[in-house]
């Protein structure tokens, strides 16, 4: 577990050259400008600072030259990550481009790049042609070589751009369990929750690091995860994406998570500070409170975040979370006092905060420019998914000119996103080929099988055949999954009758067991099982195939479930076979 820091880390900019731009101002002259508001698709390019394009070069002094050689509408450009309609960088949908055209006055994700001089994009499973369609065929993440495709055509985009020299963030929500952005042809890993019934940080960080080489052989070189949040409520918007409810094993995942994933090459952002699983409330459909004292918040909230910190990570999330105790009334998301003054003064963070997604119902009380400049001013530094490109953009530049927005708060900004950029840079791509490979398979299996964990019943033994496989709420492919990873176990299967093993998941209640299951397995949260009849509970926290296969294996009597689960289940123990 981390500490909760009392002294700020050591920064990680290059203080006296940021210093004399901040003295000097380092726009360019006012003639040489674009217009705020541009209007051709096309920007201008320039020529960096050598010393932010010699690879291998400090990331610190990169991102200051190049932070010195740029103008404003490059900087403001640098601090936005907003989304894009479209499965292409350069051709799109007629349905995409109508979308894009509403949300930026471009029609393509390349256009938006270009127009906004933007640092990153965050690749989204949604799609303007159909929203209401349950198979979108037009998303940014359709399947691994498509991605690919896109994120090439983004970074060729970008290329063109006077920020060009640094690697152009393309960033998605790859948390594995129901957060799940890209699930074709990659390795699946079973949910955070799993892992922290696991409780073994080495096989976490073993999945991350393969985790993180396939998003890597996508292109895609930021991810938004893991979830540092403490689950001591049922919220079910954070639910399995939790570690769990004791704070210290969740620091010990995050932390190897993240070690994983930027092991790889991918930047991992631990969410969302201050720490959602404080609160049942939902953030998409308002604001939600933290009421806890300060105190509970520093020992029972914040320490996956310092854990997540001492490990190196290079964002934060903020979230839209009122935490009473410490700034009360205002989301995290604009909270100087828990941005500035908690995360980098207390907790001594010194890389990028990320603010959640500011078309959330929390961010969207102001105009998009306003609300951009008031999460830059409360400490963020890259803007995620502003609900108009073009009004955020604007809202910056015009802050900036006005006075309203510290030039010295812009520049702190975009260095900081260049400097992760740099630290990122310079590294092979690997192959698609790579992709879902037996290592990277491996890696899923070992943490899944040590999740698996038993609430009531026997710990060996398994179960006899013939046994019939149900599922609740539809999932077919879950208990096909199940199936043919008993049948590979050597367990007869039948269509009717014998042992039933009932499946229960993400959303379940107490009206979708079965009296007559011998076995009931939960594949999310566990606190179903609470009122089950079953004489066997089972709890795999996750329906990944890695999972299935791992459930198969206990079922079979082939392997020993040692997983402790990491919520309290009512009139249940934690476990009844681990250590």
């Amino acid at each position: 577990m981390g500490r909760v820091s009392t002294t700020p880390r050591r920064a990680g900019v290059a203080l006296a050259v940021l210093t004399a731009l901040l003295v000097s101002g380092c726009s360019r002259p006012a003639e040489r400008r674009p217009d705020p508001t541009p209007t051709s698709a096309a920007a201008p390019t320039a020529t960096p600072a050598p010393t932010a394009s010699v690879p291998g070069a400090d990331p610190d002094a990169r991102a200051a030259a190049l932070v010195a050689s740029l103008a404003d509408e490059d900087l403001v450009g640098q601090v936005l990550m907003p989304y894009a309609y479209g499965d292409a960088a350069t051709r799109v949908s007629p349905g995409s481009a109508a979308g894009n055209q509403a949300l930026a006055g471009v029609d393509t994700p390349a256009q938006m790049v270009e127009k906004y001089r933007l640092g990153g994009l965050i690749l989204v499973g949604f799609s303007a042609d159909d929203p209401t369609k349950g198979n979108q065929e037009t998303t940014n993440v359709d399947n691994p070589k498509q991605v690919r495709a896109l994120t090439d055509g983004l970074r060729a985009a970008a290329g063109r751009l006077p920020a060009g020299p640094a690697p152009f963030l393309v960033g998605t929500d790859q948390e594995h369990g129901v957060v799940t952005r890209i699930t074709d042809g990659v390795t699946l890993l079973p949910s955070a929750l799993a892992a922290g019934a696991a409780g073994r940080p080495e096989l976490t960080e073993a999945a991350w690091r393969a985790a993180g080489a396939e998003l890597a052989a996508m292109g895609i070189n930021l991810d938004f995860a893991p979830v540092a949040d403490v689950l001591v409520t049922r919220s079910t918007v954070i639910g399995s994406r939790s570690y769990g409810a004791n704070p210290k094993v969740a620091a010990g995942q995050v932390a190897g998570a993240v070690r994983g994933l930027q092991a790889a090459g991918v930047a991992a952002t631990v969410k969302h500070f201050p720490g959602h699983g404080h609160s049942a409330a939902d953030s998409h459909e308002g604001l939600p409170v933290l009421d806890q004292p300060r105190k509970t918040l520093e020992t029972g909230a914040w320490p996956p975040f310092s854990a997540a910190i001492d490990a190196g990570t290079m964002a934060v999330m903020s979230a839209h979370l009122d935490a009473r105790s410490v700034d009360p009334g205002t989301a995290a998301t604009f909270s100087h006092k828990l941005l500035t003054d908690v995360l980098r003064g207390q907790l001594g963070f010194q890389g990028v905060v990320i603010t959640d997604g500011m078309n959330m119902p929390p961010a969207k009380r102001w105009s998009p420019g306003e609300a951009a400049v008031r999460a830059l001013k409360a400490g963020n530094d890259l803007i995620l998914m502003p609900p108009n490109v073009r009004q955020a953009y604007d809202g910056l530049l015009a802050a900036l000119r006005d006075g309203s927005l510290p030039r010295a708060r812009l520049v702190e900004a975009a260095t900081r996103v260049l400097t992760m950029k740099f630290k990122l840079a310079d590294r092979p791509t690997p192959e698609l080929s790579t992709l879902a490979g037996p290592a990277h398979r491996k890696a899923a299996e070992d943490l899944a099988a040590a999740a698996v964990t038993v609430l009531r019943g026997a710990c060996g033994g398994g179960v006899r055949g013939p046994v019939t496989v149900t599922a609740s709420g539809g999932r077919e492919h879950t208990r096909a999954a199940l199936t043919e990873a008993l049948k590979a176990a050597g367990v007869e299967v039948a269509a009717r009758g014998g042992t039933v093993v009932h499946l229960v998941g993400y959303g379940d209640g107490a009206g979708d067991l079965r009296a007559d299951a011998a076995v009931t397995v939960a594949m999310d949260t566990p606190y179903v099982l609470a009122k089950a009849k079953s004489p066997t509970l089972l709890a795999t926290y996750s329906s990944s195939r890695a999972s299935m296969t791992a459930l198969a294996g206990v079922l079979a009597g082939k392997t020993r479930p040692e997983g402790r689960s990491p919520v309290p289940v009512t009139g249940l123990p934690a476990t009844t076979c681990g250590t």
